[in-house]
């Protein structure tokens, strides 16, 4: 018999909503989870496209653009040409921005920690690595 809460969709939605919950309580910064990932992304690469950033964060064209544009009002990035391409929007860390990762990755620690709290160290590194398998 078919069951809802077995189905791996609405098991993961509810990880996901619970992810969101534990990012939302202890968000200081104000920061979206998408505004999150662009903002540690951009750290990791460096200056980049706006539309590499989107591949790399796995966002579309249209949200990409306006996370990163609330990231800009925010003053964590700011936007230029690119020097080979003038068509193309390069997108870097201000000060602020890169004043803000190193509290950004402990930040982002902490919500992971807090979502896998109920399993062992053992079943999140199993966790982890199978949900790398479907992705």
């Amino acid at each position: 018999m078919y069951k809802l809460e077995e189905q791996v969709g609405y098991i993961l939605r509810l990880a996901s909503q619970r992810h969101a919950t534990v990012f939302n309580k202890h968000s200081e910064l104000g920061l979206t989870p998408t505004q999150f990932s662009a903002l540690v992304r951009v750290a990791e690469m460096g200056n980049c496209s706006q539309n590499l950033l989107g591949r790399r964060t796995a966002m579309d064209v249209a949200t990409i653009k306006g996370v990163v544009t609330r990231l800009k009002a925010k003053g964590f990035v700011e936007l230029g040409a690119d020097p080979e391409d003038k068509r193309r929007t390069v997108v870097s860390l201000t000060k602020t921005g890169r004043e803000v990762i190193k509290q950004l990755h402990k930040f982002g620690a902490m919500v992971t920690d807090e979502t896998l709290a109920p399993l062992s160290g053992e079943e999140r590194k199993v966790f982890l690595e199978m949900l790398k398998r479907l992705t």
